[in-house]
């Protein structure tokens, strides 16, 4: 399915917000997520179910000022 990763198309096989991460590369990394706009907490991605079209925003804490 084509998702929007943080505004760029793409396509993935995940069927869940969970399993996007760990295709994307961001398993077990410490991440804000949101689908759609809405805030997603990490114990709920594994229920959060995807569908083409949706939008995916990612943001990972850097460190500095």
């Amino acid at each position: 399915m084509t998702l929007l990763l943080n505004g760029t198309p793409l396509q993935i096989a995940a069927g869940t917000l969970a399993e996007a991460l760990t295709e994307l590369g961001y398993g077990g990394k410490i991440v804000a997520t949101a689908l759609n706009g809405e805030f997603v907490p990490a114990r709920r991605r594994a229920q959060t179910a995807l569908k083409s079209g949706d939008r995916i925003e990612v943001v990972a804490p850097m460190q500095g000022g």
